[in-house]
């Protein structure tokens, strides 16, 4: 029977595709959302529901929570791994690259994380998976990617100020942090890097389920890097 609900956004993407894997096997109600279903697919199994959802327009978000509660009651898991990357230093980078970004990387996850977190609040549990990085986190290690940089570091204020919003509750918003990502796109964009040193997302995934299983929810860590050897 199944018990609990999981939302992933992004969810045709390398990342997307492995925490939904994660939790067929561990037997959630999935719910993934694309952009557009006739160009991205999902993993078609019994307890997956495919969702188009605009994650940039945050009515449209709203509205998607609003019609998973009413059929789920209870949402348990959201696992937020929409967005994008973009290189360029502090020479090459516009501001309009640094909105596109933030867009891309922010917008997507305030606009789903706001229903979100409103909706575990009520129900008094929950966990939030945003998915931030290196360059996020030490902005001094972005120096070539600087607006992508930008936009991932307003999701670690974003869980700080949602942890410190559901003190006393049993709601926790967590960043992954990753190193590279071992994905057929960075694999042609650096062939000649050591691929074991970077993290699958099939790890990534494992840790996820784990941070948002009962083992897990006694740990309310704020950051939790996933490097490998990287």
């Amino acid at each position: 029977m199944l018990t609990k609900t999981v939302i992933v956004t992004g969810a045709s993407g390398n990342l997307g595709q492995a925490v939904i894997k994660e939790f067929i096997d561990k037997n959630y109600n999935i719910i993934g959302t694309v952009h557009n279903k006739q160009n991205e697919k999902i993993y078609s199994e019994n307890n997956v529901e495919e969702v188009e959802v605009d994650l940039l327009q945050e009515e449209d978000c709203q509205r998607f929570v609003e019609e998973i509660v009413t059929k789920n009651k209870v949402i348990d898991v959201a696992v937020l791994t929409a967005g994008g990357f973009a290189a360029g230093d502090i020479a090459k980078t516009k501001s309009s690259d640094i909105a596109k970004q933030y867009q891309l990387n922010f917008e997507t996850a305030y606009h789903i994380a706001h229903p979100l977190f409103l909706q575990m609040m009520t129900q008094g549990s929950g966990r939030i998976f945003l998915i931030g990085s290196r360059q996020g986190l030490d902005i001094l290690k972005g120096k070539g990617a600087i607006a992508y940089g930008f936009s991932k570091s307003l999701l670690f204020r974003l869980a700080e100020v949602m942890n410190e919003e559901a003190k006393g509750k049993n709601v926790v918003v967590s960043v992954i942090v990753p190193s590279i990502i071992d994905t057929p796109q960075n694999r042609e964009a650096m062939p000649d890097m050591d691929y074991s040193a970077w993290v699958s997302p099939s790890q990534i995934a494992d840790v996820i389920y784990f941070y948002s299983s009962d083992d897990g929810s006694v740990i309310r860590n704020p950051v939790i890097n996933v490097y490998n050897r990287s």
